[in-house]
């Protein structure tokens, strides 16, 4: 087996179907089925079905490409390592941001890197669940994690600040008229939620609970955008951290009393390189706590 056949199944089941893939590839055709017919030869295996909409990975694929993604994945750091001059680094740099952590500070940070090492390429996991962060955290694929802290973070974990949140309300909503709700004026209404694993859903049921507040649950949403413009519907309230909320909506936000707050982390591989230590340095420079930026009460 060859890197380069595992780069050639990962197109593959990417784009559904070799002709496609060997146009992102740039080589012929001819080449890629060639390719992914030793490898299923010597694997004695079958990586791909063929359905109505296109190639899709069997069972035994899906786990064969796992772990064919660590495996391209440490060969294209292994060869910017080698690659690196004094003031010149390329190669890839894999990053995960949990859900509504960063979401302004991330994009600062990555803009800054880019400046730094403009021939560094990044991918970006967005908005992993849990368990999906913690599988690409064993398979080795990640470079940084950024993600809120809790009783399982690593001892080695670096502290970059607080994110504040805030509860966004529904147009013409009463608590608009104060500059800080107080979250048991909140008793009774509905709650915009998120995914029953997520780490935003167990800071809202931590903080209702020291509340003495019981959440009714309007509808459960998987990103902290569509929560804050569902909310700024009517559709119910919902608790974000502050850099979350898109722009455009920030005359619907209010901060919390008592307030809210949770520490972001940044986990990084071990033994980083010039890329992910830069990265870690530019995200400490970020502002976190934002909740006080947006507009007064009139």
């Amino acid at each position: 087996m060859s890197l380069r056949q595992f780069e050639y199944a990962l197109a593959v089941a990417e784009e559904g179907s070799v002709t496609a893939a060997a146009e992102v590839l740039h080589v012929a055709q001819p080449s890629v089925s060639q390719q992914i017919r030793g490898l299923e030869r010597e694997l004695g295996v079958k990586l791909f079905a063929r359905t109505p909409t296109g190639l899709v990975p069997t069972v035994v694929g899906r786990a064969f490409l796992r772990e064919a993604e660590v495996a391209v994945s440490a060969a294209r750091r292994a060869r910017a390592t080698a690659r690196a001059g004094a003031d010149e680094l390329v190669g890839e740099l894999v990053v995960a941001a949990q859900m509504g952590f960063g979401t302004r500070q991330l994009p600062r940070a990555l803009g800054a890197l880019r400046r730094r090492f403009p021939r560094v390429e990044v991918t970006v996991f967005e908005e992993p669940s849990s368990a999906e962060l913690e599988r690409l955290g064993r398979q080795g694929v990640l470079d940084l994690a950024l993600m809120a802290a809790c009783e399982q973070s690593p001892d080695d974990a670096h502290h970059l600040g607080d994110e504040e949140f805030v509860v966004v309300l529904g147009a013409g909503h009463p608590q608009l008229a104060t500059e800080r709700v107080e979250l048991r004026a909140l008793a009774g209404e509905p709650w915009v939620r998120f995914d029953r694993d997520s780490a935003l859903d167990a800071v809202l049921l931590d903080v209702l609970g020291s509340n003495e507040l019981t959440p009714t649950t309007a509808a459960r949403v998987s990103q902290t955008s569509t929560a804050v413009r569902w909310a700024a519907q009517g559709l119910g309230v919902t608790l974000v951290p502050a850099s979350a909320v898109p722009h455009g909506h920030e005359h619907l936000v209010r901060p919390v009393n008592p307030v809210v707050s949770q520490p972001v982390i940044a986990v990084v591989r071990t033994d980083p390189g010039p890329a992910e230590s830069a990265l870690l340095e530019f995200l400490r420079r970020q502002t976190w706590t934002e909740a006080a930026s947006f507009p007064p009460v009139r």
